[in-house]
């Protein structure tokens, strides 16, 4: 590609798969350190019980063992840290207990932490952890939220600090005007439905490898995690007490995250630890059984939802009432999931006069629950498109009409739930995927299923989410511990090559093609001449890292400031070359020219200029071209979309097909088409997986995980799935950023769902079906 041509909205090829395909990527698990030593941990085979004695003294004799800790040896240390206060409606914040390294009087659920068995290699430390002796005596346990109080009650509370199993009672919305909406509504339609849990499965699981240096009281902690510098602030400030500027955290190549890396985990905190003690590197890689376990979790809401609408089915009020499992234990962003990246998108893309929505998270004897592909607008989605396609139903109207009676029309639009929507074409992109599936033709179809006993459905799903979630004010008047910004660095080499720091963090997305596209096309340079580096808090700035879709909007955004800060010095720098004003210097194609005039120099020059000042404005610069900036958004970006399934099922055994699947997306501009449409495919086969098969399941009385392998949790493979019909349509750019880009890396997950479940319920003319339509399920429904 010519390095003049615009990067741009081209497919540029990934520049990072080459040591992908080749096996010569970097995980955590690669790294050996000198004198490396391994870690296990000791986890609870009950979901509740009290620690009556945990005996390490024969593990601790055991060969290669050079250290056994349990809870007591971390009595002293802080917990495991919520980053997002919420406060419940009567004001009082969130009921926030402990969240110990290890346990130390009671265990809350299968696989939580008793101890850490430190060991020369691997499997002498897998020995000894089968000698470490634990009493246990059971306590009741609760895993359905619906039950967290009966079960408090009768003895099984989690925590003192929450006697009913409750965390908070949250609410946002008019509930006045949405009751007296709902009350004189000619119609209401009401629904009542399971979104399931979710165990994340990337293709890495989480490791860690730390280490301490006595010669200079210096950490390094080798991570899987996608915001190594939130996983150092959260680990020296409010757990280990280590100073900041002690730690270094490197996240090499990551093997996928989907949200369940965000976090500051229980067992990299214990290695840092560990590590110290010993004076050598501690390693610790989750087997799959164990990664089931003790990762976060996703999803798990029971939720009962009335939309009020007038006789032509325009909508009124639309009420929600929430129950939230967040598990034993609040994770790292578990407060807000359920509630500020949840309830705010109710509104979905429907211009709803009245909406109200009250949560109710609780503690349960689970794994905890956290942000998982997608963190609470999935979960709204799927409210939302649900009674959208059920109130179709109950009013005879076709569901794309009702939808198309119901859009946002006129922007900027302020929803009831406290968002602001800067810009969309919501009637353009369902038309686009009207086309694109070809619904005309669905009657026909539909004609040729039936003929082969099958039957055939078509659902819709119009969703919309918020990504980049911004700004870092407002959110902390939400309850947000952290900000929400995001740092660029851009250094650039004598020769006029230059590398990128970003404090986001790639872990599948393609940063390192998208970023540098951004780059070589601001610049005007070949995109070979730009690397990018992330994931390291020992060279990058700072950074708040990957989640919510953010990288490009945010991240990006970031590093177009700190790009402009570069062409503002060299214009200075140029325009001493060429002996003219600045003012009059512009900057194209890679070149500085003085307007008006054949006068140019190009971009590698001012560069070695700025290095070799010779010839240099040093009365207002100093030499060098290296710039940094922050960037703190002024409001979410809104990508929306439509997707439209067409599903076959066999009602003689349940089995669902999904024959046809077409995602139509308004991201705003693209820079790099097909990696969007490659985040697309992705989102949408982790959308599916969840809609068909996927389901994390406790059983009610023990407590245990049902589903804890791939033996008994329906991973999707390639042939559950059609060959997709992708298109991005020529969006609606975002407003507040100079990229006008928007989120696109969760989207597939958000609108499949409620799109599967709809052709399902289409098809067998049920009002409901529960998730996962598994053939058990569905074939029950039918024969119900």
């Amino acid at each position: 590609m010519n390095a003049r041509q615009s990067f741009i909205g081209q497919s540029v090829p990934r520049k990072e798969d080459a040591r992908f395909l080749t096996g010569r990527g970097q995980y955590t698990d690669d790294i050996v350190l000198p004198q490396q030593t391994y870690g296990i941990f000791v986890r609870s085979p009950y979901a509740h019980a009290k620690l009556v004695r945990v005996d390490t003294s024969a593990a601790s004799g055991a060969p290669g063992v050079l250290g056994v800790y349990a809870g007591e040896h971390f009595k002293d240390v802080g917990g495991l840290p919520c980053g997002w206060l919420i406060n419940s409606t009567d004001a009082t914040p969130m009921k926030e207990p402990k969240h110990p390294i290890l346990a130390l009087d009671r265990v809350r659920y299968v696989g939580d932490r008793v101890a850490l068995v430190v060991a020369e290699t691997l499997q002498q430390a897998k020995d000894a952890a089968a000698l470490v002796e634990v009493d246990y005596e059971e306590l009741p346990a609760v895993v359905d939220v619906a039950k967290a109080a009966e079960v408090a009650a009768a003895g099984g509370v989690l925590h003192a600090e929450a006697p009913d199993n409750q965390c908070y009672l949250w609410a946002i919305g008019d509930q006045g005007g949405t009751d007296a909406a709902i009350a004189s509504a000619p119609h209401v339609s009401k629904l009542t439905f399971r979104n399931n849990r979710l165990i994340p499965n990337a293709i890495e699981p989480r490791a860690a490898n730390a280490s301490y240096n006595p010669a200079d009281d210096q950490y390094t902690l080798y991570v899987a995690n996608q915001n190594p510098h939130v996983e150092r602030l959260l680990m020296c400030a409010f757990v280990l007490g280590i100073p900041e500027h002690k730690m270094r955290v490197v996240a090499p190549d990551v093997g996928g995250g989907f949200g369940s890396k965000i976090f500051l985990y229980g067992e990299e905190t214990a290695l840092v630890w560990a590590s110290r003690q010993l004076g050598r590197p501690v390693k610790w890689t989750a087997d799959r059984s164990e990664a089931f376990l003790s990762d976060a979790h996703g999803r798990d809401h029971l939720t009962t939802v009335e939309l009020a609408t007038d006789r032509d089915g325009r909508f009124l009020a639309l009420r929600v009432d929430t129950q939230a499992n967040l598990g034993a234990y609040l994770s790292t962003f578990a407060s807000a999931v359920p509630t500020i990246l949840y309830a705010t998108l109710l509104a979905g893309q429907y211009a709803t006069p009245k909406i109200h929505c009250t949560v109710k998270a609780v503690f349960t004897n689970t794994a905890p629950v956290d942000a998982y592909r997608g963190a609470g607008r999935p979960e709204a989605t799927y409210v939302v498109e649900r009674i959208v396609e059920t109130a179709a139903h109950d009013l005879g109207i076709d569901p794309a009409e009702i939808r198309r009676r119901n859009f946002v029309r006129e922007f900027p639009y302020a929803t009831p739930v406290g968002l602001t929507y800067d810009t969309g074409d919501y009637e353009a992109t369902m038309a686009r995927a009207i086309e694109l599936a070809d619904v005309a033709g669905f009657a026909a179809r539909k004609a040729a299923s039936e003929a082969k006993g099958l039957k055939r459905g078509i659902g819709y799903s119009a969703y919309i989410e918020a990504c980049g979630i911004a700004p870092s004010s407002v959110a902390g008047a939400l309850g947000a511990r952290a900000g929400l910004f995001e740092a660029g660095e851009v250094r650039v080499h004598p020769t006029g090559k230059v590398t990128i720091f970003t404090g986001s963090h790639s872990h599948g997305q393609g940063h390192e093609t998208t970023f540098a596209q951004v780059v070589a096309d601001k610049l005007g340079i070949p995109i070979d001449d730009v690397s990018i580096e992330h994931g390291d808090t020992g060279k990058v700035l700072f950074g708040m890292g990957t989640y919510g879709s953010r990288s490009l909007a945010v991240g990006g955004t970031a590093i177009v400031k700190a790009v402009d800060k570069v062409i503002a010095k060299g214009r200075k720098i140029a325009a001493h070359l060429m002996e003219a004003a600045d003012d009059d210097v512009v900057f194209e194609d890679g070149v500085f020219k003085v307007a008006g005039t054949d006068k140019n120099v190009p971009f590698a020059s001012v560069a070695l200029t700025a290095y070799v000042p010779h010839n240099f404005p040093h009365d207002k610069l100093e030499p060098g071209l290296n710039e940094n900036a922050f960037y703190d958004p002024s409001n979410f970006t809104y990508p929306a979309g439509t997707y439209i399934c067409e599903v076959e099922v066999d009602p003689k055994t349940g089995v669902t097909r999904v024959d046809r699947f077409t995602a139509c997306d308004d991201f705003g501009n693209v820079v790099n088409p097909m990696i969007v449409e490659g985040q697309v495919h992705g989102g949408l086969a982790q959308g599916i997986g969840q809609a068909l098969m996927e389901h994390g399941v406790y059983d009610g009385d023990s407590g245990q995980l049902l589903s804890g392998s791939y033996m008994d949790y329906a991973m999707p493979r390639a042939d559950n799935f059609p060959s997709f019909q992708v298109e991005t349509v020529k969006g609606t750019p975002c407003t507040h950023n100079p990229l006008g880009v928007k989120g696109c890396g969760e989207a597939g997950a958000i609108g499949s769902p409620p799109a599967i479940i709809n052709a399902i319920c289409n098809a067998v003319g049920l009002r409901d079906m529960p998730m996962p339509a598994t053939p058990f399920t569905v074939w029950t429904a039918l024969n119900a």
